[in-house]
Parts: C-alpha cells; structure tokens; sequence
C-alpha cells in the first residue's frame, strides 16, 4: 500500500476551518456578542489561513488537480519561503491563530478545526513532507507535418468505409482527366 501523504488532508482540514472561523466570526460579530472583538480576531485569522491554505501542494506521486484560481495565490505564497513551505511553521502558525478564537462559542467550532488542522500538519512535517507549488507543464505542440493527413476527396455526406463503392479504373481517369463528364441520364427540356 502507498504511503498516506498527510498535508493534503491538513490542508483540506485547514481551508474548511478557515471557512467555519469566518462564518462564526460574521455570527459573533453581527450577532454582538459580549465578546465581539474575537469575533472580528476570528474574521481576520479566517481569511489569512484561507488564503494560505487555498493553493494546494504537489502530491508526491500521482497528479494533483489544481484548484480554480490557484496559479494567482501559488506565487503570493512562493514569496514566502520557507515560513510557507515549512510544515512546522504552519503547525505553529495553525495552533497560535486558534487560541484566541477559543475564547468565544460561536467561532469554538472553527478552533477545534484548526487545532485537528494543525495536529495533521504536525504529522505531515514529522513524516518529511513540505509544500511545493504545482508548477504548470509547459504545452506540447504537435507538429504541423504529422498530424495533417489527406483531406477527403468526396463531400459530405459520407456513407461508412465498408459501404464505399470504390471508384471503377474508367471513372477515376475521367477524373484525373479533368474533361466533361458525360452524364448517363438523358435530359430532356419538356415543359408540362
């Protein structure tokens, strides 16, 4: 069996936890808590662990889909360094932006999230794993000489290749020839 790369789940977990942080930092907020102002903290941690955690890593093995928009933040975190790439550094970073939201029920869900997020990527960094971009694959280009192939030589509609009836030696020399084609049915101008 392969090997279970843990930070893809960390950063699964983190992004959801992102997500719940904000929506009960909105509840708290909105809703005037006694204790508002960690609802506007969990606000603010919300968004900066979601746009730390929305570009995914490259998987090891395997591919690994990109998400919509991602190329744009990847370079954003490349900037970083090592505090983005470094597994340990988002285990810290993960636990420490949770404390403060624990203080309040409505963000508390978000904060046991990010701790779970943090564990795992605590696991992720102890097994060896690190962040590294996806890196786009530059297009291959296939060669205008070897995908053209003869164009048909009669028009549409075209009957299956089995069913074709293969032109007689008579009917392709008339049409190499390029002389009048005499037609077989006779013509008559009677007007009825």
């Amino acid at each position: 069996m392969g090997q279970i790369e843990w930070a893809m789940w960390a950063n699964e977990q983190a992004l959801a936890s992102g997500l719940i942080l904000i929506t009960g930092g909105i509840v708290a907020t909105a809703g005037r808590f006694t204790q508002w102002y960690f609802g506007a903290y969990s606000i603010a941690a919300g968004v900066l662990i979601c746009l730390l955690e929305y570009p995914r890593g490259k998987r090891k093995k395997g591919s690994t889909m990109e998400r919509c928009g991602q190329k744009y933040l990847t370079t954003v975190v490349k900037l970083f360094g090592p505090l983005t790439r470094n597994y340990y550094v988002r285990a810290v970073l993960h636990f420490l932006l949770s404390v403060p939201a624990g203080f309040l029920l409505a963000t508390i869900l978000g904060t046991v999230c990010l701790v779970i997020a943090s564990v795992i990527y605590l696991l992720a960094a102890i097994r060896g794993e690190q962040w590294t971009p996806i890196e786009p694959k530059p297009k291959e280009r296939p060669q205008v000489g070897g995908t053209i192939k003869q164009p048909p030589t009669n028009p549409p509609p075209r009957p299956p290749a089995e069913v074709r009836k293969k032109p007689s030696v008579e009917e392709e020399e008339a049409a190499t020839a390029g002389g009048p084609q005499v037609n077989p049915i006779p013509v008559t101008d009677e007007v009825v």
